[in-house]
């Protein structure tokens, strides 16, 4: 009896994706769930800080990025929760593919949700801060992609580290916090100079920074995720 053939890569990377999309589409509950925490975390920015509208204006991108940080943590939390539920992700690992597409999967759909929710939350922030977006759409975009990848990358891998721990919740943010201060920081940054201007040009530097933390852990994501949905 002949053994199933492995699924290439990229195809089953896509089927995974495909199947997380659209159990997201028919539910979306998280989507909603994380909508309505990062708009109230934006809010809660605006009346802690008062009447002080240069102070918003200067740091908007930072309460941003904390915003959809705080968020990414629900996000990326519930993307294994689903796949614990009923030995899902046992099933996976049986399949005839390579383990290395979960994580590719996992990992952007992560960014792709993370995305819509920073798209949704731009203009909340224009209206509670009183900013406006300086530079082209090109460089919100380009910051608001490889922030986002920033985050879901190492999250992911964490996310399927904690998702056996009996607090999860709180071991996720622990394991993660840390180790994204860098990316965190170069993409408010770089949002601060999309929204302020940026005279200097320094806003490639950023995106270089930015670029080399998504290329160190999306390549160690690829290469040790197997080993760690193993253990």
């Amino acid at each position: 009896m002949s053994r199933p053939r492995p699924i290439g890569l990229l195809r089953s990377s896509f089927v995974l994706l495909g199947k997380d999309l659209l159990i997201e589409w028919r539910t979306r509950a998280r989507l909603n769930a994380l909508i309505f925490f990062a708009l109230s975390t934006l809010l809660l920015f605006s009346f802690a800080l008062g009447p002080d509208t240069k102070l918003l204006e200067r740091n908007a991108g930072g309460y941003l990025w904390l915003a959809i940080l705080f968020a990414s943590t629900l996000s990326l939390g519930e993307s294994f929760r689903v796949e614990y539920e009923n030995a899902c992700l046992d099933g996976l690992r049986l399949a005839p593919a390579d383990a290395r597409a979960i994580f590719l999967s996992k990992a952007v759909g992560n960014t792709l949700l993370l995305v819509v929710l920073g798209g949704l939350l731009i203009p909340a922030m224009v209206a509670l801060y009183g900013v406006r977006v300086q530079l082209g759409v090109g460089d919100l975009l380009t910051t608001l992609v490889l922030g986002c990848m920033a985050l879901a990358a190492p999250g992911t891998v964490y996310a399927a580290i904690a998702s056996n721990a009996r607090a999860r919740d709180v071991l996720l943010p622990l394991l993660l916090f840390p180790l994204i201060v860098p990316a965190l920081l170069a993409a408010a940054k770089a949002m601060m100079l999309v929204l302020q201007g940026d005279p200097m040009e320094q806003l490639g530097s950023w995106f270089g920074l930015l670029g080399g933390f998504n290329l160190i852990y999306w390549g160690l994501g690829f290469v040790l995720f197997p080993r760690v949905i193993e253990d």
